[in-house]
Parts: C-alpha cells; structure tokens; sequence
C-alpha cells in the first residue's frame, strides 16, 4: 500500500496507528520519535515492516536525514508535547514545536508526499463557546499555549497547501484512551487506581465534561480515509460524542472494575482545565460503518491490559 512516516510514534495514539498500518504487509511503517514522553516498548518492532528512528521531529538535519533514507507517501505528524500539567509546566518546549512545523512540511514539499496528515487537538477550541463544537463553524477560541500550537500548526499546513498544493488532513483529537496510554491521563489513571482499590483523585468537583474515544475507533477510522481518499485538505474531529463529567467517569470505572475505591476532590487546576468538551462527529460517522466502542466495553479492555 504506502511507506509511511508517523512522528511522535513512540506515543499513545501515534504507535497504536503504526501497529494497525504494520499489520498490512504491503505497508512500510517508519516510526520517529525522540523519547521524551514516549516508550521505545509502545513501537510494534515485532513486525518486521516497522522500523523505528530515534529522533528530534523539531531538528531539521534530523527529519531530512530519515526522509532521504525512505520514499514516503503519507506523513503523519504527531509529535507534540502533550497533557495538561506536562504542557502547562513546558511551554516553551510547545512553543518549539513551532519549528518544527515549518521543517516537516518543507520537507514533504520537497518529497512530493501524497498526503500531509497533521495531530491537532480538540483543545484549539478553548472554553466552549458552543455545544457540540463543529470543525467548519465553531471558533477557535484557545488560550493556553499547547492549543495556540496546535492552531497554528493548522494554519501552516493550510498555507502549504495553498502555497505548494500540498494535500491535507487535520485531525481534532479529543481524549483517546487505550492500554498504551500513560497513566497521567485521566482514564489510565483513574483506572490504575481503581484496580488497586487506591482514592480516585479528581481536580475541582469533578463537573467538567469530556467524551471519550477508544483508540480502535480513532485507528481503523484513521485507517479507512487513508485506504478509502476521505477528507483530503479537510478538518475533521475524532473522537467520540457521548459526553459525562468527570466525577460520572470515575463512578464507572469503580463500578466496572468492581473496585473499593473513594473518589476524593483535589483544589481545582488554576487554568487548563475546559468546563466542557463535546465534539459534532457527523463527519467521522459519515465515514466509519460501524459503532463506536462504548465506554464499558472500552475501559474493560484498557483494564485488562494495563
């Protein structure tokens, strides 16, 4: 099928897309990631059409180096430093992926790719200023410094696709859980503590909403427009729509671990913490023939594995 290249794949998402690719033989999968966040173990190495490049997706010499080692067709850039904390703590290592930006897309100008897959994040959407929040007509309302990236990470790729013709998919990621996913996200971590019966900690009163998306879901749905042309220099949200509040969250995962965990309140983040998250996926179902994964079916296999 295609030789592709997916930045940041040592991460949750991003390795869960390069197992899923590496399972067609036909596909040559090349993994780059520098290890900052991500883990060396989370890359399929075990298919021998996977290989993995340690490396800086924000270093220049770095990125070319690797695509003059491979003729890619599809670049998915998904390498950002990520979470709420570890943003907030970072900023100027989010701003640096600025940077590298303008190098990827340089080089996969001059690579002549087919297609320019690009990570943003639901987070670009700030505070909600409305329910659900739709790609075309909701503004973008991003305060903190990982969001306005990721914005203006949207904004390059669209300016090279005007100013080179370079095809395109951005897509808004909204909270994807899974077995590989780090414990210092919320449902990992929820569930970690749950299966040892420790307190359940939620920041504030636990009323901020989120909806939450198996990353099965996000893969063969991500999978599917590549094989299948979908989306091409269009936006699409991914994740899922069946939105609950935090405190309704950690109440599940007790109740299906069948755990004899507490939930205990934490003082509220002083910023970064949205009130509400819930995304229009009518594009995304428009596309995927079958249900989403729901969140019991979802936290039980998370549980299973982590």
């Amino acid at each position: 099928m295609a030789t592709i290249l997916i930045t940041g794949g040592a991460g949750n998402v991003a390795s869960s897309l390069a197992e899923r690719f590496a399972k067609n033989d036909d596909n040559v999968v090349v993994v780059f990631d520098n290890l900052s966040t991500g883990k060396r173990e989370k890359v399929p190495t075990e298919y021998v059409n996977c290989k993995f490049v340690e490396g800086d997706a924000n270093e220049y010499d770095q990125l070319k180096k690797v695509f003059e080692q491979y003729e890619f067709e599809y670049v998915f850039h998904y390498a950002a430093v990520v979470g709420v904390l570890r943003t907030l703590e970072n900023p100027i290592n989010v701003l640096n992926d600025i940077e590298g930006f303008k190098h990827i897309l340089k080089l996969s100008v001059e690579h002549k790719i087919k297609r320019f897959i690009f990570s943003s994040s639901s987070e670009v959407y700030g505070e909600p200023v409305e329910i659900p929040q739709f790609e075309d007509t909701t503004p973008l309302n991003a305060q903190l410094p990982y969001a306005i990236v990721k914005s203006v990470g949207e904004s390059f790729v669209k300016s090279y696709a005007q100013m080179h013709g370079l095809d395109y998919t951005i897509f808004r990621f909204f909270n994807t859980y899974g077995p590989k996913q780090s414990t210092d996200f919320v449902i990992s971590k929820f569930i970690t503590q749950a299966k040892k019966n420790q307190d359940i900690t939620i920041y504030g009163e636990g009323s901020q909403t989120r909806t939450f998306c198996y990353i099965d879901d996000n893969t063969e749905f991500t999978e599917h427009i590549i094989e299948n042309d979908l989306f091409i220099n269009d936006t699409v949200n991914v994740g899922n729509d069946d939105e609950m509040t935090i405190k309704q969250l950690a109440e599940r995962i007790i109740e299906i671990t069948k755990s004899d965990s507490k939930i205990v309140y934490l003082p509220a983040l002083k910023e970064g913490d949205m009130k509400r998250r819930r995304p229009d996926i009518s594009k995304m179902r428009s596309a995927f023939q079958r249900e989403l994964t729901s969140l019991a079916d979802g936290i039980t296999k998370t549980a299973a594995q982590l």
